[in-house]
C-alpha cells in the first residue's frame, strides 16, 4: 500500500483543499499516515499571506525531505503558486503544483517515478476563469463541515498578495454546491460553513445568479441541514437581497464575520478598501435589524503604513461604537510584492505591538459584554470536542449559533449533535453551561435527559 502524508499551513480554504486532495489519493488506493511518519509521498499545502508564511512553508518542506529522502515531495498551495522557482530550488522537492490543476498531482507523481526529474506544474493563475471542482463529502476531523463555494478575489487591497496566489473571482456551479451540501448532511453534519477566498463575492462572475439566491437554494433544497454559517462577508457584499435572505432564513446562524481592517477613512483609502467607515456602519445597523442578537466578529490590521495616533484612535472608537463580539487583531506585516510593503512611513514594531495590545484588550472587553447578554439563556450548541482539562474529561466544548464557545458536562455521543445548553456563567474565551436536552432530528422532541 502506497502511503501519503499531508501538512497544511494557513487558512480554512487550504484545510478544505487538503481534504479534497486526500480524497483523490484515497480513490487511487493510497493510505494516509501522520506527517511525522515515513511516507512514500509528502504533500505540503503552503501559505503565502505573509513573508512568515513563506518561511514556515520552506521549513515544513525541508522537514519532509529530511524525514524520508527517498519519498516524493509534492508542494502545492499559495506559496507554490506565487514562487514556484524558489521552491524548485530546494534540493529534494520533486513536484510543484499551485492553487489550480490539483487533479494532475497523481499523474505527475507517476511521471516522476519513471523519470526522477522534478516537475513544475504551476500555470498562470490570472488566466483561469473556472472554479476547480473538488469532492469533499466528509472531513477527517468529523465535527464541522466547510463547503468551498468560490475561489479568487478581484479586490487588490494594497496589503494583500492573495489575488496573485489565487487569481480572480470564480464561483462554483450552484448545483454542485447544493449537491455537495446534501452529501455533507447525509454524512451526518448538522452545520455547514460556506467558505472561499472572498466567500460572499459568490456569483459576481455570473449573470443571473448571486449569493442571496445560493443562500435560498441551500435553505430550501438541502434536506436535513440545520445550520448555515457564512465564513466571511465584506460590507460591500451585504446587499438588500442578502439582508432579506438572512431575515427570512431559519438556518443561517446569528453570526457574521465582516472584515473591517480599519475604522479610519484615510487608512481605508490607503488600503484600497471599497467602503468608508460610515458605509460599514450603515450595513451593520441594517443587518442587526434582520438578525436580532447578531454576533459580529471582524479582522483589524494595526500599524498600517502611515497610521497616526489619531487614525488609530478613530479605529479604536469605531470598534467600540459598533460593539463587535470578538476581533482578530493583526499587526501590519510587510508582504513583499504588495504596494503597502513599499509605502513610506512604516510604523515601528514597538508602536504596532502597543496598539495591538490596546485592541486585544478592547476585544476581550466587548466579547465579555456580548456573552453577558446570554447568561441564564438556553442556547443550541453543537459539541465539537472533549475538554483538554485532565481533571474534567467529561466536559464537552462547542459553539452556539451566535458563536459563543461553551463548555458543559455531557457524554461522548453528543458530539456533532445539536444540544440545548443553559449558559450558567458568561465569560471569555469560554462560557460555562449546563446540559438541558438533545434536539431530536425528526421531531425536536425531548431526548432522554443524560444529566440531571
Amino acid at each position: 500500500m502506497t502511503t501519503v502524508a499531508f501538512h497544511t499551513l494557513g487558512c480554512k480554504v487550504n484545510h478544505y483543499e487538503t481534504e479534497g486532495i486526500w480524497r483523490m489519493f484515497k480513490e487511487h488506493g493510497y493510505e494516509r499516515v501522520d506527517f511525522d511518519h515515513d511516507a512514500d509521498v509528502y504533500v505540503i499545502n503552503t501559505c503565502t499571506v505573509t513573508n512568515t508564511g513563506d518561511k514556515k512553508s520552506r521549513q515544513v518542506i525541508r522537514r519532509a525531505i529530511r524525514k524520508n529522502p527517498e519519498g516524493i515531495v509534492c508542494v502545492t498551495g499559495c506559496y507554490a503558486q506565487t514562487s514556484p522557482g524558489e521552491i524548485m530550488e530546494i534540493p529534494g522537492v520533486d513536484i510543484v503544483v499551485g492553487t489550480q490543476d490539483r487533479k494532475n498531482m497523481l499523474q505527475y507523481i507517476e511521471e516522476h517515478k519513471k523519470t526522477r526529474e522534478p516537475i513544475n506544474g504551476v500555470t498562470n493563475i490570472m488566466k483561469n476563469r473556472v472554479f476547480e471542482e473538488m469532492d469533499v463529502p466528509e472531513f477527517t476531523d468529523r465535527t464541522r463541515a466547510s463547503l468551498k463555494i468560490q475561489e479568487g478575489c478581484n479586490n487588490f487591497c494594497t496589503f494583500c498578495i492573495i489575488p496573485w496566489s489565487r487569481g480572480l473571482l470564480r464561483s462554483r456551479d450552484p448545483e454542485s454546491v447544493v449537491d455537495q451540501a446534501q452529501k455533507l448532511v447525509d454524512a451526518g453534519y448538522k452545520e455547514i460553513v460556506l467558505t472561499g477566498i472572498h466567500t460572499a463575492g459568490y456569483g459576481e462572475d455570473m449573470t443571473d445568479y448571486n449569493f442571496a439566491m445560493l443562500l435560498n437554494d441551500l435553505e430550501t433544497k438541502v434536506k436535513g441541514l440545520k445550520r448555515i454559517r457564512i465564513s466571511s462577508i465584506e460590507a460591500s457584499q451585504i446587499t438588500d437581497e442578502v439582508i432579506e435572505a438572512l431575515d427570512q432564513s431559519e438556518k443561517i446562524v446569528r453570526h457574521l464575520h465582516i472584515p473591517l481592517q480599519s475604522g479610519s477613512d484615510s487608512v481605508l483609502a490607503r488600503m484600497r478598501r471599497k467602503y468608508s467607515s460610515q458605509f460599514y456602519k450603515e450595513k451593520v445597523e441594517k443587518i442587526k435589524k434582520a438578525l436580532p442578537g447578531l454576533a459580529i466578529t471582524s479582522d483589524v490590521i494595526v500599524g498600517f503604513p502611515g497610521e497616526t495616533d489619531e487614525e488609530f484612535m478613530e479605529t479604536y472608537d469605531f470598534i467600540k461604537d459598533i460593539g463587535f463580539s470578538e476581533l482578530h487583531v493583526f499587526p501590519f506585516s510587510r508582504r513583499t510584492g504588495t504596494p503597502a510593503a513599499r509605502m513610506n512611513n512604516q510604523v515601528n514594531e514597538e508602536l504596532k505591538n502597543e496598539r495591538v495590545h490596546q485592541l486585544i484588550e478592547l476585544s476581550n472587553q466587548l466579547a465579555k459584554q456580548y456573552a453577558a447578554n446570554y447568561e441564564d439563556e438556553v442556547l443550541e450548541v453543537i459539541p465539537e470536542e472533549h475538554s483538554e482539562d485532565p481533571l474534567r474529561p467529561e466536559l464537552l466544548i462547542g459553539y452556539t449559533d451566535n458563536y459563543l464557545k461553551v463548555q458543559f458536562e455531557g457524554t461522548p455521543d453528543m458530539i456533532g449533535k445539536i444540544v440545548r445548553v443553559k449558559l450558567t456563567k458568561a465569560g471569555y474565551p469560554i462560557n460555562e453551561g449546563k446540559f438541558v436536552k438533545i434536539m431530536d432530528n425528526a421531531t425536536h422532541s425531548m431526548a432522554k435527559s443524560v444529566i440531571n
